[in-house]
């Protein structure tokens, strides 16, 4: 089932999903499901599993000799979303990025996705490799999420690489977008992001998640604008809880977003982690509050493998 289908009808009620990363090479799933089954019983109508990019890593060759190859350390975004359906009758969302992909391959994962049964996707760029000053698309790759985009809606329209037109069995993907409140790190304004964010749903994107924010405020300013520059399509709330001291430092880093001072103050006066990850799930709680009272289709959690922090939360808002 679509996730524009669960908005519709949920009928105005706020619904809950959540995120989660798939586990390194040569680790059980078991760890993943122990994660999920706490979750479960907030009945969340799809879930999101995260794509990881390549990664250059060193081997020892011995006598002193290293090898630069190229991997991933996180695979199986797809057959987590299979499994996962199979076990626990909800819908998946695989994350699909233009970094490390052609147009090809990207094409067969949509096929295979479609063979599935998958009904949505995620679609966006990724980020630069970690010895990249910028983001390189792989050769004969997309460039930009709207690409992606584009290259889903033709699929789902029967046109396919190579000059396969108007097939008569077509996909049917609803296609999620990501989006930015504090604008995405590369681009020069908010305004700017804006712009590009209207270029994925032009370009057939069904819904918008957006990155984390600890400041409901900038999440209901980049509606309001984003509906302004005519973007109607839902647009789902991401939510994070603050967890460990680090995150004060590294959240801000990475996704170049700010942190309200009053959570800064009551992180800064904690004196055990415990303490910390009581006063994130306090904070996400009043965040999802207000911004279930003010009607947003889902509240969707980063939850990153790790669910106890993310259940207290449920707990108290659904």
């Amino acid at each position: 089932m679509k996730v524009t289908d669960h908005i519709a009808a949920a009928k105005g009620e706020t619904l809950f999903s959540f995120e989660i990363v798939p586990p390194t090479k040569g680790t059980s799933i078991q760890e993943l499901y122990d994660n999920i089954d706490p979750l479960m019983e907030f009945k969340p109508p799809f879930i999101d599993v995260t794509t990881s990019r390549e990664e250059y890593i060193y081997v020892n060759k011995g006598n002193g000799l290293l090898e630069k190859k190229l991997t991933r350390m996180r695979p199986g975004t797809l057959g987590i979303c299979a499994s996962i359906k199979h076990k626990y009758n909800v819908d998946t969302v695989p994350h699909v990025l233009c970094g490390g992909f052609t147009k090809e391959e990207t094409e067969y994962l949509l096929v295979d996705c479609h063979y599935l049964g998958i009904d949505n996707v995620m679609a966006l760029r990724g980020d630069a490799m970690k010895d990249e000053q910028s983001f390189i698309p792989k050769e004969g790759g997309n460039h930009y999420a709207a690409d992606l985009v584009s290259q889903i809606h033709q699929l789902n329209q029967g046109n396919y690489l190579h000059g396969l037109k108007d097939i008569e069995h077509k996909s049917d993907f609803c296609i999620g977008v990501a989006g930015y409140p504090e604008k995405h790190l590369e681009s020069p304004s908010l305004t700017s992001d804006l712009k590009r964010l209207k270029e994925k749903v032009d370009a057939g994107a069904d819904y918008v998640v957006t990155q984390m924010f600890f400041d409901n405020s900038k999440f209901f300013e980049f509606v309001a604008k984003a509906r302004e520059i005519g973007i109607n399509v839902p647009i789902i709330p991401g939510i994070k809880p603050i967890a460990v001291q680090r995150h004060l430092q590294i959240l801000p880093q990475i996704f170049r977003i700010d942190l309200p001072e009053d959570l800064i103050n009551a992180v800064e006066k904690c004196k055990t982690p415990a303490d910390i990850r009581q006063v994130g799930v306090e904070w996400a709680i009043q965040q999802s509050l207000e911004l279930k009272a003010a009607g947003v289709p889902f509240l969707h959690y980063y939850s990153m493998g790790k669910s106890e922090n993310i259940r207290q939360i449920a707990s108290k808002v659904f």
